[in-house]
């Protein structure tokens, strides 16, 4: 008895990631749901901000890696007098701040995350019983209405194959639209991932970052697949939002965009998704979300 209930609440806590139990149920299951009759209507934030917030850690953590992008700036000439003058300005930072730092490319990415927006995220066991990992702010304060972490993960459309993906998967993300994201960093995802990723790359640029498959994440924000469901005990703290990458975003700094469309099709763009607070938090609180706050 005790067996059958411990595999009742593993299912109630994944049926709603899993793909083919969405299609059959989703519609009537919308008391569990939060109704969006439009996507612009789903926003916390603005799409400005979040690309401003994004564009604003990317440019950081190029500048801190600085001496390895050297290949890329090569080809971008017209844009390499902008960074060298960042990388300047850093350099005379660096020497007031401590006359221990001889060299730029000094700093890990969570304390370039530190640097610039003020506060760090990482994954450790949830505060909650059974829930494996979680997602926790473990340095400095995230004020409301901020993007505090990203959903990294492959990009399917309707009508593209996740079926053998999504089984025992809990971390398939559906979109307002019906776009699903598979966070999983292990097994068919992982694999899938990789391949999509090494499919687009251009040369020397990369059009996504597969760090966060690993636990050496080159973008520090690639942790929102870890961030739990909301309880009676533990409110919901951050709220996802989408987010469509714009044509113009940087190729030099989609390196750190941790998602990677299934099919290559040059006319889409790839989706982000975005964990944004619902108030402030402090160093050494959880995040907590709402898996069911989008529903088509």
């Amino acid at each position: 008895v005790a067996m059958l209930r411990a595999l009742r609440r593993r299912w109630d806590a994944y049926k709603y990631r899993f793909v083919p139990w969405l299609a059959l149920n989703l519609r009537h299951k919308r008391r569990t749901l939060r109704y969006v009759p439009e996507s612009s209507q789903d926003k916390i934030i603005s799409d400005e901000d979040v690309f401003e917030t994004l564009l604003k850690v990317f440019k950081a953590l190029f500048i801190n890696d600085f001496s390895r992008q050297s290949h890329i700036l090569a080809l971008l000439p017209e844009i390499k007098c902008k960074y060298l003058e960042s990388v300047a300005v850093e350099q005379k930072q660096s020497k007031v701040n401590s006359c221990n730092r001889q060299s730029q490319n000094v700093f890990s990415p969570e304390e370039v995350l530190f640097n610039t927006l003020g506060f760090t995220v990482s994954r450790d066991r949830s505060s909650l019983v059974s829930a494996g990992t979680g997602v926790f702010v473990t340095k400095g304060f995230v004020p409301k209405g901020t993007v505090v972490s990203m959903y990294p993960g492959t990009i399917y459309r309707k009508h593209e194959p996740i079926f053998f993906q999504s089984l025992g998967n809990p971390f398939i993300f559906r979109c307002i639209d019906g776009v699903l994201i598979d966070g999983n960093d292990k097994g068919l995802s992982r694999t899938v991932y990789r391949s999509c990723s090494r499919r687009d790359q251009l040369g020397p640029f990369q059009m996504s970052d597969e760090s966060w498959l690993t636990a050496a994440l080159q973008n520090p924000l690639a942790v929102g697949q870890y961030v739990n469901n909301c309880s009676h005990e533990k409110a919901a703290n951050v709220c996802y939002q989408e987010f469509d990458v714009p044509e113009y975003f940087p190729v030099e700094l989609k390196q750190y965009l941790p998602n990677i469309v299934y099919s290559h099709d040059i006319q889409s763009h790839p989706r982000c998704v975005v964990l944004v607070t619902l108030r402030d938090i402090k160093q050494g609180e959880e995040l907590f979300s709402n898996y069911y706050t989008v529903v088509s």
